[in-house]
């Protein structure tokens, strides 16, 4: 069950993710919102060239989980599933 603040952090990281998908696409990648856990974790899924490249976890942990950390304070980490 989803409950209203749970909902607008979902809003939020999905707001985040889209202002970093262009960035992606432009090196041939993409991203996609698997979930967010109940402990503030988000689950993405890397696409395209981002799939493969080996720069992929510098690209996540340095580009996309920075963004989301100081866009919403709440989330913990960003992890590719």
């Amino acid at each position: 069950m989803t409950n209203s603040k749970n909902a607008d952090l979902i809003k939020k990281v999905e707001e985040i993710i889209d202002q970093i998908r262009p960035h992606l696409q432009a090196d041939g990648g993409d991203i996609r919102f698997v979930e967010l856990t109940e402990d503030n974790v988000v689950n993405v899924e890397l696409l395209g060239a981002c799939g493969s490249c080996p720069m992929s976890t510098m690209t996540l942990k340095s580009g996309v989980e920075q963004a989301m950390k100081k866009a919403i304070p709440e989330i913990k980490s960003v992890e590719s599933v």
